[in-house]
């Protein structure tokens, strides 16, 4: 039996549409001084940055080849007609839950708020899930940010 090869036209041209956006930025790097790496000019990061959605779109577009049709699969979605709002809904609610408590309590309390609320978006998560990608993520927040970066925001903060 022969295979044949179908193409998923919607990531085929969200990845071609990548490939044109990063190399507009990459174009647009170089107006100013791209540098080395070890000395970085303001142009750096633009063709870096650029070269990277490059990269991503071409590997986007070449796996829009399967060999498989794309055909969704029996049981996925909802029953009903109206739209799925959950996942949006605990995003901007885990934003906003950042923003109140990156004020009120500090880095770790927010990155784990927000971590939680986003990852409670996907209905395949547990709050167990949840809660141990949230407490990964916060560890690896006060690293990043708080002790290599040295942001100006402190872990806790009461008020």
């Amino acid at each position: 039996m022969e295979m044949q090869k179908t193409i998923n036209r919607k990531d085929y041209y969200g990845g071609a549409l990548m490939v044109l956006i990063g190399l507009g930025a990459i174009y647009g790097g170089t107006d100013y001084h791209i540098g080395t790496l070890s000395h970085m000019g303001p142009g750096f990061f633009p063709a870096a940055l650029g070269g990277l959605l490059a990269l991503t779109g071409v590997l986007i577009a070449v796996s829009a080849r399967s060999g498989e049709s794309s055909a969704p699969a029996p049981g996925d979605g909802h029953a009903h007609g109206l739209p799925d709002l959950r996942g949006g809904a605990c995003i901007v609610l885990g934003i906003l839950a950042f923003l109140l408590l990156g004020h009120y309590g500090g880095l770790l309390p927010a990155t784990f708020a927000i971590v939680f609320i986003s990852a409670l978006g996907d209905r395949k998560n547990t709050i167990r899930q949840a809660v141990m990608l949230s407490v990964a993520m916060s560890a690896i927040a006060v690293v990043v940010f708080w002790w290599a970066l040295q942001l100006q925001l402190p872990l806790f903060r009461w008020g």
